[in-house]
């Protein structure tokens, strides 16, 4: 089984990416299986199940998407062959850009939009700097200047990732990243994540809503970049 997880900000075009994917390793000869993880609310699974493909919707609700994928990639892998699929294509939300589902051992795809600012690439953490590979979307609406600047701050997060120039809607850039899937390594028994959660669980992700600094406990960080640790 290869697995491949797609991560990214929000809107950024990771589910007509993904769909222009499975398209193409179909051509070449592989069997993928989909999983479409979102948060509150989605109706992609009307866009997926188009493709004729085994497709799996899940909401992480109140939980960060990125943990919900990555508790449960073992049932996403072992539906996938069930299924008699031998590639797994996992999106997930990415709302969190201090997580990253990205296991030891996946295709790591991160997609990004060219137009949410030059400087992006620097603010996402890593759900690019550990990435494989970078999807840039929508460069057809700025400037050849303005998609070699991000190129640039692209690299300078990751400087080992391959960046490729995407368009979910043409499927730009579908074919080149199914090269690569096809090449890729299936996945161990055994993973492990390729970049570590945040430092800890704190009263505000249990459901604390009292604002003042006495009711909050877990490992914090005051404005000045102190960082402590409050518990028992």
């Amino acid at each position: 089984m290869r697995f491949v997880v797609f991560a990214g900000t929000p809107g950024s075009g990771k589910t007509s990416v993904l769909i222009s994917l499975a398209k193409a390793v179909q051509e070449r000869g592989l069997r993928p299986s989909i999983v479409k993880i979102d948060c509150l609310w989605t109706e992609d699974d009307r866009r997926l199940l188009r493709l004729g493909l085994p497709v799996r919707i899940a909401l992480s609700k109140d939980m960060c998407p990125d943990h919900f994928a990555i508790y449960n990639i073992e049932a996403m892998i072992d539906w996938a062959g069930e299924e008699r699929s031998d590639l797994l294509l996992n999106e997930t939300a990415g709302l969190c850009l201090r997580c990253a589902p990205y296991t030891d051992s996946c295709l790591a795809v991160c997609v990004i939009d060219v137009t949410s600012g030059p400087n992006n690439p620097l603010k996402v953490g890593p759900l690019l700097t550990s990435a494989d590979v970078v999807m840039m979307t929508k460069g057809d609406m700025v400037s050849q200047a303005e998609r070699e600047v991000f190129r640039e701050r692209v690299l300078e997060a990751n400087p080992g990732c391959q960046v490729i120039d995407a368009n979910g809607l043409t499927g730009k850039g579908s074919a080149e990243l199914a090269e690569i899937v096809v090449r890729w390594d299936d996945v161990p028994e055994r993973m492990k994540l390729r970049n570590n959660p945040p430092f800890s669980i704190c009263t505000l992700c249990a459901g604390e809503t009292r604002v003042e600094k006495e009711h909050h406990r877990g490992i914090l960080r005051r404005m000045d970049g102190f960082t402590e640790y409050q518990g028992e």
